[in-house]
């Protein structure tokens, strides 16, 4: 599906994003994340071991929320499912780190970056 203006407009600023993802119990478990916008679809990073990591191998479903940071009003809530990709992550990683703090990102050993991809199958928006 096409993401709407707002979506996209959300998505492509430094605007934080909250991941939902759901447990091995059935709870969800939500993340603070960096967001950003490629090929149409939102994207963002994670570390391979952490636990949204492990929850989105064993299932792909995702619940994505975008927050205006100026108007926290306006907000995109987006519905899909994630691949999952070790090309390119370390500099997507460092590309969001420069989005986000207008410096490069800070590796900690042994740290894996994965670079993940939601196929948007539902977008709400709420301004």
């Amino acid at each position: 599906m096409e993401l709407t203006p707002l979506a996209q407009e959300l998505l492509t600023g430094p605007n934080f994003g909250h991941l939902g993802t759901v447990n091995s119990d059935g709870s969800v478990q939500v993340s603070p994340i960096w967001v950003d916008l490629e090929d149409g679809r939102p994207v963002f990073n994670t570390a391979e071991g952490r636990l949204k990591w492990r929850n989105m191998q064993r299932d792909p479903r995702v619940t994505l929320e975008v927050i205006d940071y100026q108007d926290g009003y306006r907000s995109v809530e987006i519905r899909g499912r994630v691949t999952m990709t070790y090309e390119g992550a370390h500099e997507h990683i460092n590309d969001l780190a420069l989005k986000y703090t207008g410096e490069g990102f800070t590796y900690t050993d042994g740290q894996v970056r994965v670079k993940v991809i939601v196929e948007p199958e539902r977008a709400i928006p709420h301004s």
